[in-house]
């Protein structure tokens, strides 16, 4: 699939996600997530990752929320060769609760690469975490960045705080 064809794609996702949580939105109401995203790439060399990211967050009822998601995370050079680059993430996805307090996500959508001549990225990411009563929310997540040769294929942990809007 050509780029123009998965930003196209990307954008479709994001404007039917944003149409359901504003229709079936349910007692809950919309939360606001700040995480920290601290990884690893899963290529050779390996570079360190370390992000921040928002997500809005709206529950459709019976444990199914819509998530959007955007941010920045930062890939450190492994060494000389490899040079640091950034990405700039916007996902949108489900987020489902088989249990309390645990859930499973995945969202898809753009990577926006912060260097010239990086281009734009499909991205996709699973992730498995805990959400707390108090707020505090951590998650085990898989992203990869499909356009950058393996170098934005990153599993990192998720520390974010959310509230109610």
């Amino acid at each position: 699939m050509k780029k123009k064809q998965l930003l196209q794609l990307a954008v479709i996702m994001m404007i039917c996600t944003v149409t359901v949580m504003s229709t079936k939105a349910q007692s809950g109401g919309p939360r606001l997530g700040i995480g920290v995203d601290v990884g690893s790439t899963l290529k050779s060399p390996t570079r360190t990752t370390l992000g921040a990211d928002l997500r809005l967050q709206q529950p459709f009822g019976h444990g199914l929320s819509g998530i959007l998601t955007t941010g920045y995370y930062q890939f450190f050079k492994a060494n000389s060769y490899n040079p640091s680059f950034g990405i700039i993430p916007l996902k949108a996805g489900l987020k489902y609760f088989p249990a309390k307090n645990i859930y499973i996500a995945a969202e898809a959508g753009v990577g926006f690469g912060t260097k010239k001549g990086a281009g734009t990225s499909f991205v996709y990411s699973p992730s498995l975490g805990l959400a707390f009563g108090d707020g505090f929310d951590v998650s085990l997540k898989y992203e990869n960045f499909t356009d950058y040769e393996g170098y934005a294929q990153q599993l990192a942990l998720r520390f974010a705080y959310g509230f109610k809007l």
